[in-house]
């Protein structure tokens, strides 16, 4: 890129200048050069334009990931509107509550999510036009037709660093979700501090496999495209796919979640699949069990590198580094690093001072990365972001050296007898276990504790293993009053979409009848 883009939008037409015929997107068999590229970005700009789309107006997306994810996301930069991909596993009610929440005006759906727009078609404020990504709708122009009769006229809109770039809607695992506001200064931020660290470059073959609507997937999309990388895309995550795309098109760096590296190591073809070419693969979004780490070590041959950010923080803000994965020094394994340039982290503890070495507290971040604030919630921003700090909600403590250990979410801690319990270390001790494919630890009710540990465990094929022999692998690997108390088996465990799994769908049975969802 010839010279630093001032906007999201700079990014296309930087490429387009110094590198058009390199590819930007595969995805199937299109494939979309960087010329391309920028041209379809203007003319989804126009179209947003002729639609009455304003500048940081929103625009919707609702369909799985394919290449028009892309001209939607840089023809929205070229409008200065701001993008909204909706989770596309949300019921019918949560995807009208967050089109609505967002104002958008204009709407563009895949072929696989008309049945749910045409039933709340009627309770949709504010979008006035809808348009087909794919398929065919009677009442719904097609995507390629609407860009196609648009002005390829760039419409070099002024584009303040300020100015939202998109909007992330969080997770939503308790209440409803929160549009979180990324600027182009916050992505701005992130582009030139991470991927040189991820190894991205012109014409690097990176791979896109998370969901558009997670900082996962549109954030790690959006970095490849601004180091001029060719992004292969899946539409979802399935493991037999990754692996075809990794030996047939030398796929050279990748993001996963741990959810995806547990099923890509127990999927049998691992074995004859030629991974050599993959230098790098960075993960993320939830805790990883030493155990699978370990595995991942011995199969992939290239480089593991971790990272923790959230949505708000526009993703990434510490880093592991492959040199730091060494299957000798189980103690490092379990961390996930230190600040990157330009963030600071701080541990807070109950009383709000900051928290001595090796003490757990609560994770703050100061970054030009922490987002604008939550859409149109200011006491929810103002509660998120206190002083210039960000508080995560995450609990996690420093070492003397500075490195990022996490212990949970602060609110799936348990409560046992007075005792702190962070489950992701009850899972990480069982995940070891060999007849253990996937497990969840969580707390339920008890008289005496008020809470106490239970385990949810995925055995593997063929396996089988009681309860007590669980509970007594694990005494050898972790305090007695962490251990859980009680087992159970289950066939699959509850997951979002980015693999996160789902505590609160776990918990629901076990807690049914209670005022609340603590003792």
């Amino acid at each position: 890129m010839a010279a630093a883009p001032a906007s999201i939008a700079d990014i296309v037409r930087g490429h387009a200048i110094s590198r058009g015929d390199t590819v930007a997107v595969v995805y199937r068999d299109r494939i979309t050069d960087y010329a391309t590229l920028n041209r379809r970005a203007s003319q989804v700009a126009n179209g947003l334009g002729a639609a009455g789309l304003t500048p940081q107006s929103r625009l919707a997306h609702l369909d799985k990931s394919d290449d028009a994810f892309f001209e939607l996301f840089f023809g929205g930069a070229k409008a200065n509107a701001v993008m909204v991909s909706v989770n596309w596993r949300l019921a019918p009610p949560e995807i009208l509550h967050i089109v609505n929440d967002a104002e958008a005006e204009i709407l563009f759906v895949g072929e696989e999510y008309f049945p749910v727009i045409d039933r709340i078609r009627d309770q949709l404020t504010t979008v006035r036009t809808i348009v087909a990504l794919n398929g065919s709708h009677a009442d719904f122009e097609p995507f390629a037709r609407w860009r196609d009769r648009q002005s390829d006229r760039d419409p070099m809109l002024p584009i303040a660093r300020d100015d939202v770039a998109v909007q992330f809607y969080t997770s939503g695992t308790t209440g409803l979700p929160k549009g979180a506001q990324l600027t182009n200064a916050n992505l701005l931020h992130l582009m030139p501090t991470w991927t040189p660290t991820w190894g991205m470059g012109p014409g690097v073959r990176n791979l896109v496999v998370l969901p558009m609507f997670h900082i996962g997937g549109a954030g790690w999309a959006l970095a490849g495209t601004y180091a001029g990388c060719t992004n292969y895309v899946t539409r979802e995550v399935v493991p037999l796919e990754i692996l075809n795309l990794i030996q047939e098109q030398r796929i050279e760096v990748a993001l996963f979640v741990p959810a995806i590296i547990l099923f890509l190591v127990q999927t049998p073809q691992i074995r004859e699949t030629d991974l050599s070419s993959l230098k790098l693969i960075v993960y993320g979004a939830a805790p990883i069990p030493a155990e699978l780490l370990r595995q991942a070590l011995k199969i992939f041959p290239g480089g593991f590198q971790q990272v923790y950010g959230l949505t708000e923080t526009t993703g990434a803000v510490t880093l592991l580094p492959p040199e730091d994965h060494d299957p000798d020094n189980p103690k490092k394994l379990l961390s996930c690093g230190f600040a990157q340039k330009g963030v600071e982290l701080r541990i807070v503890g109950d009383d709000g001072k900051d928290c001595a070495p090796n003490t757990v507290g609560e994770i703050a971040v100061r970054s030009p990365q922490v987002m604008k604030g939550y859409w149109k919630l200011p006491e929810a921003s103002q509660r998120a972001m206190r002083d210039g700090w960000f508080f995560t909600g995450d609990a996690g403590y420093l070492d003397e050296q500075g490195y990022l250990y996490i212990y949970d979410r602060v609110k799936d801690m348990i409560v046992s007898g007075g005792e702190n319990i962070y489950p992701a270390e009850v899972e990480s001790a069982l995940f070891g276990h060999p007849a253990v494919a996937d497990v969840a630890v969580i707390g339920v009710p008890d008289e005496r504790w008020g809470e106490a540990v239970k385990a949810v465990v995925v055995t593997k094929p063929g396996a089988s293993v009681t309860p007590a022999e669980l509970i007594h692998w694990a005494r050898e690997r972790i305090a007695g009053y962490k251990l859980p108390k009680s087992v159970d088996f289950v066939d699959a465990l509850p997951r979002n979409p980015t693999g996160k799994i789902l505590k609160r769908e776990l918990r629901k049975p076990y807690w049914e009848g209670k005022e609340r969802q603590v003792n």
